[in-house]
């Protein structure tokens, strides 16, 4: 990413809720990373109405650098709500939305930007390759389910679109985050759903990925992951099916049988 004359070129969102305990370290490596890039940048991190230390330890961090905001709802309403108010906040030309527990390293930004580097709109990580330490089976099992779901439904032709780690030109980040209204775990569902609506383009990534334990995700929760899709479709309506060609790193094109194939926009040659 080339530095500008003005203005902040990166906005990292990291939506919060009770994490306390991993956000220092999680803070540390991103800032670290941050640092070290070369670019101008900002850090937002978003608190879901934590009932523990959580906003301390983010204002804390926020009171030894300038460049660390933290924004706060006062009761928890949602992972989708968090990073909503974390976008509507930002003011990078991109905006990373990565997970506080960085089950993929920040480190993996870099192949991120390459594919906004190469045009694309959006790029969003894809767990289950060679760089990916295996879910456990219940997790793995939960994942192959919600994917069928959100290709029949939502947005067909994608493998994952439920790893926490996802690039976004700030443009067009802020403005359909702007447009989206699902609170819950299925927020980047929509999100996705409203870039490809505006003629958007988005590229799924293969990066690294490890299992980390404490995640909020229970199987509970797929009731309401099946709610908001149903809020998805009828809000936004039935999704155009997206072309087939791809680029992989084989040089193949077949994206039924290759799970970590690069789904292009409609009419972008390989």
């Amino acid at each position: 990413m080339k530095r500008t004359p003005a203005g902040t070129e990166l906005s990292v969102v990291i939506p919060v809720f009770n994490e306390s305990r991993r956000l220092p370290a999680t803070l540390t490596a991103v800032l670290d990373h941050l640092r070290g890039a070369g670019i101008d940048w900002e850090l937002i991190v978003s608190d879901d109405g934590s009932t523990d230390d959580t906003y301390a330890v983010a204002t804390a961090a926020a009171g030894h650098d300038p460049r660390v905001r933290v924004v706060r709802h006062p009761v928890n309403r949602g992972k989708g709500h968090a990073v909503r108010l974390g976008v509507a906040g930002s003011r990078g030309r991109r905006v990373l939305v990565c997970d506080a527990d960085l089950a993929t390293p920040i480190a993996e930004l870099d192949r991120l930007q390459a594919a906004l580097d190469d045009g694309f709109d959006a790029a969003i990580g894809s767990r289950g390759g060679p760089f990916t330490v295996d879910r456990p089976p219940v997790r793995r099992m939960l994942s192959d389910v919600g994917g069928r779901l959100i290709r029949a439904v939502a947005l067909p032709g994608t493998v994952d679109t439920q790893c926490g780690f996802k690039l976004f030109d700030g443009a067009k980040a802020r403005a359909a985050f702007a447009r989206a209204c699902v609170d819950g775990w299925a927020f980047d569902i929509e999100v996705l759903r409203l870039f490809l609506a505006s003629g958007w383009s988005f590229v799924e990534v293969p990066v690294a990925w490890t299992h980390q334990s404490g995640s909020k995700l229970r199987p509970g929760h797929c009731l309401e992951v099946l709610t908001d899709l149903a809020r998805v479709r009828l809000r936004h309506g039935r999704p155009q099916r997206p072309g087939t060609r791809s680029a992989r790193p084989d040089g193949g094109s077949d994206t039924s049988r290759d799970p970590f194939a690069i789904p292009l926009p409609p009419g972008r040659a390989a």
